[in-house]
C-alpha cells in the first residue's frame, strides 16, 4: 500500500502516448520485467539524467492512472512478486526520501535503520528465531511468550539482547523461540513438544484468544509477518487462535481454537556478483489449527505423528474437521496439545533494502505530517498577526499617548494597562514556591524533549527502537535537573521568598516523586495479572538512583546556580499596597480565559497527536521526528503567544494577578489532551476489562500533566518577557 514511483516511471514513459493504453491491453506477466525502485533507472531516461517540472508532472499523472489500472486489475499490494514489490514503490516514494530541501532517493531500511548493513549467512549456518511480547489491541497488559503454555526455552547459545532501561519499563525481553532453522533448508513438519492444557491455563488460554493476543516473532530483526493477498493486507505478529461464533460451529456458545502449528516462510535473496552467502528479505508465516494424532505422553523432533510427519502424511493445512478446540473432553479430561512447525525457503529478487516496504502498508502518508504542520502554522500566523496588531498598533499608539501626556504634565488620571504599573511586578499571592517548581519543571521536560528530537534527528537513537527512546528521553530527563534547578530558584528569588532550600527540595521531588508513586502503584496491579510489562525491584532500585543520584544533585546544582545569579530587573517599583481589582468583564474572567487559552495551543498539535497515539497503543509505527521537532517548536510558540494576548487583556483590564492567570491560561491544554485521549479510549481502542482501562488512563494522566506543565511554563515565561518590554517602554514616576 506505498507508493512506487518506479512501477509507473517504467509503465508511464513506455512510448508517450501509447503507454497507458498499451498497459491496458497487457497482462501481468509484462509486469513480471519491472525492476523495484532500488538500484533501477528511469525507462527513457539516462541514468543521473535529470526531468523538467513538466516531465516530472506528466510523469506522476502517468504513475498515478498505472496504478489505479493495477489495482483494479488484481495485483495486490503484500506479496513478493515484482507487481507487488512496484506496487509498494510507488506507495512508498515520499517515504523513500532523505533531506531537508533537497530530496534524495533512498531506501526504507537507511530512513529507519540508518547505518544498519545487510547481514549474510552460508548455507546451512543456524539461525535464531527470537521470542519477543505477547500483546493485543484489546489490553494494554503484554505477557512474555514463555508466560504461556507452550514450549520450553531451548537450551543453545544465541547472542544475548542486552536490555536498556526503557526496555525493561516496555516489558520486552526477547528470547530465542523453540524453533530451528537452518540457511536454505527447508524442514517438513517437525513437532516440538506436548503440552496438556486443564483448570486455569485453559480459561487463560481462552481469554486470550478471545482478546485477540497476537505473538511477535523476529528473524535478522525482521518481525513475523502475516500476508493474505487476497485480501491485500499485511500485519505482523500471529495470533494465538480464533474464535467461532456458534453459527459457524452449530454449538450453542462461542467455541475458541488454539492455532498450534507453524508454516514459516523465508525469503532470501543471492548475488554471487556483489556479496557471499545469502541475505533474508522476508519473514513469513501462516498459523494453522491442527488436532493431531498423538500416542504416549511425550514427544521429541525425531517422534513419528501420523498426521505430521509420517510417510506419507498429508500437508497440515486449516480444516474445520480438524481444528484444535480449547475445551475439556466429556469427561472432564485435559486439552493435549502437540506444538509442530515447517519452514520453507525462496529465493526472491527483492533487495535487502527494501525489505521494510511490507510493513508500513497502510501507514499514514509523509502529505499528512506536512497538512499537520501547515494547521499549527495557520493558528501561529493568525496569532502572530494578532499580537502584531497589539505590539505595532495598540500598544505603539498607547505608548506614545502616555509618554506625551507625561511630558506635558497633563495626565490627571492613568487609564488601560499602565494604571497598574505599580503591581503588575508583584509576587503571586498564592504559594509562590508551588509557581516556581511547576515552571522549573515545565522547562526541564520541554529541554528534555529538544534535546531527544535533536538526538533523533542526528541519528544518535533510533525511534525504531522504542526501548532505546524511552531510556533516551528518561536519561536527557534527569540531565535537564540543572534546567529545573536553574529556572525555579530564580523565578522564587524574584518572588523575594526565603525558603530556597524547599524551593530546591520540592523541584527535585515534586513531579519525579508523584510518578514514582503512580508507577509502583499500577506495578503492584501488574505483577498480581503476570503483565510483561511489571517491572522488577531492581529496576525500581535503578530508577531510584537514577533519580536521588542524578537529577536531584543536577537540581541542586542549577539552583545554586540561579540563587546567585541577579535578581531579575524590572521596570518598575512595586507598590506597598496592593491596587484593588475592580470587577472583570466576561471576556478576562478566569473560568473563560483558562477554558479558551488551552484550544489553540492543542489545535496545534492534535494532528501529529492522532499518529503518536496510534504508535503508543495501537502498535503502529512512528519515526518522522524532524516533523516531531517542528511541531514542538510550533507549539512553544503557539503557548507564548497565546499567553501574551491573555496577559494584554488581562492588564488592560485592570488586572495585575497574571502570574497563575498566565500559567493556567496555556496549561489547561494538558486538559484538552486528557479529554482527547478519553475520546480515543472510546472511539479508537477496544480495551476489555478494568486493568486495561487503568493502564491506558494512568499513563494518559502522566503525559497530559507534562504536557501541562510546559506548555504553562512557556506561558509563564512568555508573559513575565512581555510585561517587562511593555513596561520598560513607558515613562513611569
Amino acid at each position: 500500500m506505498m507508493k512506487c514511483s518506479s512501477l509507473v516511471l517504467l509503465l508511464s514513459l513506455w512510448s508517450a502516448s501509447i503507454a497507458i493504453a498499451a498497459a491496458s491491453s497487457s497482462s501481468h506477466g509484462m509486469m513480471t520485467a519491472l525492476p523495484t525502485r532500488s538500484g533501477s533507472t528511469l525507462v527513457g531516461k539516462k541514468s543521473g539524467a535529470k526531468l523538467s517540472r513538466s516531465a516530472k508532472k506528466t510523469l506522476a499523472k502517468a504513475e498515478a492512472a498505472r496504478y489505479i489500472e493495477l489495482r483494479k486489475q488484481g495485483v495486490d499490494e503484500v506479496s513478493n512478486t515484482e507487481e507487488a514489490a512496484a506496487l509498494r514503490n510507488y506507495r512508498l516514494r515520499s517515504k523513500k526520501r532523505k533531506g531537508l530541501l533537497r530530496k534524495k532517493e533512498s531506501s526504507l531500511a537507511s530512513v529507519l535503520f540508518p547505518g544498519v548493513s545487510p547481514q549474510e549467512y552460508p548455507t546451512g549456518e543456524d539461525l535464531v528465531i527470537y521470542a519477543d511480547l505477547v500483546e493485543s489491541r484489546k489490553t494494554q497488559v503484554p505477557f512474555e511468550f514463555y508466560d504461556l503454555p507452550v514450549c520450553p526455552q531451548p537450551s543453545l547459545k544465541f547472542k544475548r539482547v542486552r536490555k536498556n532501561l526503557g526496555a525493561r519499563l516496555q516489558g520486552h525481553d526477547v528470547k530465542p523461540a523453540p524453533f530451528q532453522l537452518k540457511i536454505k533448508q527447508n524442514k517438513g513438519c517437525t513437532p516440538i513438544c506436548l503440552v496438556t492444557l486443564g483448570g486455569k491455563k485453559l480459561r487463560w488460554m481462552r481469554k486470550l484468544v478471545e482478546r485477540q493476543y497476537r505473538v511477535q516473532l523476529t528473524l535478522d530483526q525482521l518481525p513475523v509477518l502475516m500476508r493474505s493477498k487476497e485480501l491485500n493486507y499485511a500485519v505482523r505478529g500471529y495470533p494465538v487462535g480464533f474464535k467461532a461464533p456458534p453459527s459457524y460451529t452449530g454449538l450453542k456458545s462461542d467455541e475458541f481454537y488454539l492455532y498450534n502449528h507453524l508454516r514459516f516462510t523465508v525469503t532470501y535473496r543471492e548475488d554471487a556478483a556483489n556479496f557471499e552467502g545469502a541475505r533474508i528479505t522476508g519473514f513469513d508465516v501462516h498459523p494453522v489449527s491442527m488436532q493431531h494424532q498423538v500416542d504416549g505422553d511425550s514427544v521429541t523432533a525425531t517422534t513419528k505423528i501420523s498426521t505430521c510427519n509420517e510417510p506419507g502424511a498429508a500437508d497440515v493445512v486449516n480444516n474445520p474437521n480438524t481444528y484444535l478446540a480449547l475445551r475439556t473432553g466429556p469427561s472432564g479430561e485435559s486439552v493435549k496439545v502437540l506444538y509442530s512447525y515447517e519452514v520453507q525457503w525462496q529465493s526472491s529478487d527483492l533487495p535487502w533494502a527494501d525489505r521494510w516496504d511490507v510493513y508500513l502498508i497502510g501507514s499514514p502518508d509523509d502529505d499528512i505530517h506536512y497538512f499537520a504542520i501547515v494547521n499549527s502554522l495557520m493558528i501561529v500566523l493568525f496569532l502572530t498577526g494578532a499580537i502584531a496588531t497589539i505590539m505595532i498598533r495598540t500598544l505603539r499608539k498607547d505608548i506614545a499617548g502616555y509618554n506625551e501626556l507625561q511630558t506635558l504634565e497633563e495626565a490627571q488620571e492613568e487609564t488601560g494597562w499602565k494604571l497598574v504599573h505599580g503591581d503588575v511586578f508583584r509576587p503571586p499571592q498564592f504559594s509562590p514556591m508551588l509557581l516556581s517548581v511547576s515552571v522549573g519543571t515545565g522547562a526541564q521536560i520541554g529541554a528534555a524533549f529538544f534535546f531527544a528530537m535533536i538526538c533523533a534527528i542526528l541519528k544518535l537513537l533510533n525511534p525504531m527502537n522504542k526501548g532505546q527512546t524511552l531510556t533516551t528521553i528518561l536519561v536527557l530527563y534527569v540531565l535537564c535537573g540543572s534546567v529545573a534547578g536553574y529556572v525555579s530558584a530564580r523565578l522564587y528569588k524574584f518572588c523575594d521568598a526565603k525558603a530556597w532550600k524547599l524551593n530546591t527540595i520540592y523541584t527535585a521531588v515534586a513531579l519525579p516523586g508523584s510518578m514514582v508513586c503512580i508507577f509502583i502503584v499500577l506495578n503492584v496491579f501488574l505483577s498480581f495479572a503476570g503483565a510483561a510489562t511489571a517491572v522488577s525491584f531492581l529496576t525500581i532500585v535503578a530508577l531510584f538512583a537514577l533519580w536521588m543520584c542524578v537529577s536531584a544533585p543536577l537540581v541542586f546544582l542549577g539552583s545554586y546556580m540561579g540563587l546567585r545569579a541577579e535578581k531579575f530587573d524590572v521596570p518598575t517599583k512595586t507598590n506597598q499596597i496592593a491596587r484593588v481589582v475592580p470587577e472583570l468583564p466576561w471576556h478576562v474572567h478566569p473560568l473563560v480565559t483558562i477554558t479558551l487559552g488551552g484550544i489553540l495551543p492543542f489545535g496545534s498539535v492534535c494532528i501529529e497527536l492522532a499518529f503518536i497515539m496510534s504508535a503508543l497503543w495501537l502498535h503502529q509505527i512512528y519515526y518522522v521526528m524532524g516533523f516531531l521537532l517542528v511541531v514542538l517548536l510550533i507549539l512553544g510558540a503557539t503557548c507564548a503567544e497565546v499567553a501574551i494576548v491573555m496577559c494584554y487583556l488581562q492588564l488592560c483590564s485592570e488586572d495585575h494577578r497574571w502570574w497563575w492567570k498566565s500559567f493556567w491560561n496555556c496549561a489547561s491544554a494538558g486538559g484538552y489532551l486528557l479529554l482527547y485521549a478519553l475520546w480515543f479510549l472510546s472511539s479508537r481502542l477496544d480495551l476489555v476489562g478494568v486493568l486495561p482501562v487503568v493502564v491506558y488512563l494512568t499513563y494518559m494522566s502522566m503525559i497530559s500533566i507534562c504536557f501541562g506543565l510546559f506548555c504553562g511554563a512557556i506561558g509563564v515565561l512568555a508573559s513575565f518577557w512581555f510585561n517587562k518590554t511593555i513596561y520598560g517602554a513607558v515613562k513611569v514616576d
